[in-house]
């Protein structure tokens, strides 16, 4: 009798470690994104600036979800090395969905010092190419704040032909700093000509001057900006920001501009200001 009470608890413990094992394995499925290709599927990317994360990205993303524009959110972890690991659930059939990237490196540094914004850049090339391998992405559009901004840019600047990635429909800049931070790498004088034209120009701004022959037709751009004090938004001024309209309005399918005012305008709280997140939802519709 002992006996049989004793294999009746062994039996009963491998019971419920096989249903806790199940339970654990498709808990992890429903964390995994499919792998189903969805090529008709358009990506809404999102890259943070300078010493952040995704968690910048997330009151957008959220917001996005909210009003119905996506359906999905998933991560896109790169590490140092530029590998992607993407993280979060895609349903079949979904027409649109936000990719938070969450990068390692997130102040563009390297082991023998500081990295240019074109190396940089590569981190928006391997999270752009790993949606086109692993679900057949053609259609994307790019949101940047701060840093990512000048990531973006010079992605569009080294990669603009390239088939390898998948085409850019929109693109909405946040507080990019084409031509200098201030106390930083701001040139003395900030002031544009009436064509948008900077009248001095730094020399990453030098070192995209070349965009304006090769940006692609078909981008639409929404540039928003924040005007918190003195003309800028505490970081940028916003002449700096600005200053995107001479490299691609040129070419670009359209050019617009959005200033936001008031408390919220600060360069690092742009992203959790609820007017952005409206401006955002009319353009990418």
């Amino acid at each position: 009798m002992k006996n049989h009470k004793k294999l009746a608890w062994i039996l009963s413990g491998l019971i419920l470690l096989i249903i806790i094992g199940l339970g654990t394995f498709m808990g992890l499925g429903r964390n995994q994104p499919t792998k189903a290709a969805m090529p008709k599927a358009t990506a809404t990317v999102f890259f943070h600036g300078w010493g952040s994360s995704r968690r910048a990205e997330e009151q957008m993303a959220n917001y996005l979800v909210k009003k119905k524009y996506a359906s999905s959110i998933v991560v896109a972890d790169v590490d140092y090395q530029g590998h992607v690991k993407f993280s979060g659930i895609l349903p079949a059939k979904t027409k649109h969905f936000i990719v938070e990237v969450n990068l390692q490196n997130n102040k563009s540094v390297s082991p023998n010092g500081g990295m240019t914004y074109s190396q940089s850049s590569n981190y928006v090339a391997d999270v752009l190419a790993s949606l086109k391998k692993k679900w057949k992405i053609n259609n994307v559009n790019l949101v940047a704040h701060s840093m990512g901004n000048l990531q973006v840019i010079y992605f569009i600047k080294n990669h603009a032909r390239s088939k390898k990635y998948p085409k850019i429909n929109k693109l909405v800049a946040i507080a990019g700093h084409y031509n200098g931070i201030i106390g930083m790498d701001e040139p003395k004088d900030t002031s544009l000509e009436a064509n948008g034209k900077p009248k001095m120009m730094n020399d990453t701004y030098r070192d995209l001057l070349s965009v304006r022959n090769t940006f692609p037709k078909n981008i639409k751009v929404m540039n928003i900006y924040g005007n918190y004090k003195n003309h800028g938004d505490g970081s940028v001024n916003n002449n700096s920001s600005k200053s995107l309209r001479y490299l691609v309005q040129k070419r670009a399918k359209s050019y617009e501009e959005q200033e936001i005012r008031g408390y919220g305008a600060q360069h690092s709280r742009l992203h959790e200001n609820k007017e952005v997140d409206q401006v955002l939802l009319k353009f990418l519709k």
